[in-house]
């Protein structure tokens, strides 16, 4: 398996559009394992994405699908600084079995 996890600030009051966004436009895409999209209560304009896929290929392939390059281009203007980014080696978990 293969796991990213990155964070990233929203543009000052547009936080919801964006998170909406992402969550409505991006469709399936195939080899992903899990994506979750979160609020930091911390503050209001982080975003923290999770992501599982089967492998970094899979990941890598889901960039060049046509849905998910519109949710790239309409976030883009809702996205005001990028954060931390980490490549995880999910072992397994809750509807993820183990490896």
């Amino acid at each position: 398996m293969h796991g990213l996890m990155g964070s990233f600030k929203a543009a000052e009051g547009r936080r919801a559009e964006l998170i909406a966004l992402m969550l409505a436009e991006t469709g399936e895409m195939p080899g992903c394992l899990s994506y979750v999209i979160a609020e930091d209560p911390a503050d209001d304009v982080t975003v923290w994405i999770t992501e599982v896929w089967d492998s970094a290929d899979a990941h890598q392939a889901s960039l060049k699908l046509p849905a998910v390059q519109a949710v790239i281009a309409k976030a883009r203007p809702l996205i005001a600084s990028f954060g931390e980014y980490r490549v995880t080696r999910p072992i397994g978990g809750h509807r993820l079995g183990a490896r």
